[in-house]
């Protein structure tokens, strides 16, 4: 549903924190008439300024944005531990919020979250959004569908060199809050959400492959940053739909020839692309079948990051659930954090959250 569908003016978006991903989000949000970017502020003024004159949003201080009437939602975009502060602060000024990934890097705060919202009557919806895009559409409706039978097993290989590679800050992505698991996994976890239904349990192992890391491009190359989390972890994952499944992911090594994101079933196989896409194809094969196909896509193609917050809007004009709500957020949390527990502790940890399904996106 969008503004112009209904006659209704576009919902303001306040977006607080004017770093790399916020052009991807004005890239994303461009097209989409239900929603407007109308202010935007930084903890570097100039930064927020450039932005600004960029893309004709208001540049303003956060208190200036959070006061402003134009803003409905504020868009979350700050650095990962500064995503609890700013989200209360707009729940406070009476904002709905929509964070970038993760809600918070502990559940207390995540909760605490979700409950000042829930007393104020607004809504949180957090990233990842690609579960929105045509390949995970398209794996969804072929698994309804039947096209494999019934899910018996999944499988996530992620693995690369490391954020070094290609960001010229790299020390906060091997830091707390961060690592393989919660700065990538967490959209393997979403995706298989969407899919499967919520996680019951997790088991893994984990390990620190290279203790000190070194700088590979920009200003501060050849100098160096400790790592204080775990870099390569591996494990399992009960769904409570019985699923099971195992995992891999590793900053610690080069390309991988596992399929990033695979979902077997009691009469075929299904292998999909990355899940940080939105469009990537998603192949078939029957068990008792050599030959792979191509599922016919489903949902709209060519959408982009920030397709969370649209739908969020025409939630809150609908009064319908948003699909990538902060309840899946704080589930999909809740997994991630459980698997450092269980590896920590050479325990299988049994998750307290659960998570429905979010509802397919109708065309």
């Amino acid at each position: 549903m969008t503004a112009a569908a209904t006659g209704e003016s576009p919902l303001g978006i306040g977006m607080v924190g004017c770093g790399n991903v916020s052009r991807q989000y004005v890239a994303g949000l461009a097209g989409h008439p239900s929603v407007r970017l109308v202010a935007c502020a930084d903890a570097d003024p100039a930064r927020a300024a450039v932005l600004a004159a960029e893309t004709g949003m208001r540049a303003l201080a956060f208190e200036a944005l959070l006061e402003d009437p134009e803003v409905a939602v504020v868009l979350n975009l700050t650095p990962v531990a500064a995503h609890p502060a700013v989200s209360l602060a707009a729940i406070s000024a009476g904002k709905h919020v929509h964070s970038e990934k993760p809600l918070a890097t502990d559940r207390a705060t995540a909760r605490e979250i979700l409950g000042a919202a829930d007393r104020a009557g607004l809504r949180v919806g957090c990233a990842p959004d690609t579960f929105l895009g045509s390949s995970l559409q398209t794996a969804r409706a072929a698994i309804d569908g039947g096209r494999i039978g019934d899910p018996i097993g999944c499988s996530i290989a992620f693995v690369n060199r490391g954020p070094e590679v290609f960001h010229p800050a790299p020390a906060p992505f091997f830091g707390p809050g961060a690592g393989p698991v919660l700065d990538v996994g967490v959209y393997y976890l979403t995706a298989l959400v969407h899919l499967l239904g919520p996680i019951r349990a997790v088991a893994a192992l984990d390990r620190v492959t290279f203790p000190e890391r070194k700088v590979l491009v920009g200003p501060e190359a050849g100098t160096t940053f400790p790592v204080t989390v775990p870099t390569h972890v591996v494990g399992a994952l009960e769904f409570a739909s019985g699923v099971v499944g195992g995992f891999t992911m590793s900053f610690d090594a080069g390309a991988t020839t596992a399929p990033r994101l695979e979902i077997q079933g009691t009469s075929g196989i299904m292998v999909l692309g990355d899940p940080n896409t939105f469009d990537d194809p998603v192949r078939v094969r029957p068990r008792n079948d050599d030959a792979w196909t191509e599922a016919p896509v489903v949902g709209r193609t060519g959408l982009g990051r920030g397709i969370g917050l649209v739908d969020l809007g025409a939630g809150i004009r609908s009064g319908r659930p948003h699909r990538a709500s902060g309840e899946l957020a704080y589930h999909v949390l809740d997994a991630m954090l459980a698997i450092g527990e269980a590896a920590a502790s050479g325990r299988r940890i049994e998750l307290s959250s659960r998570a429905e399904r979010p509802a397919p996106l109708a065309d």
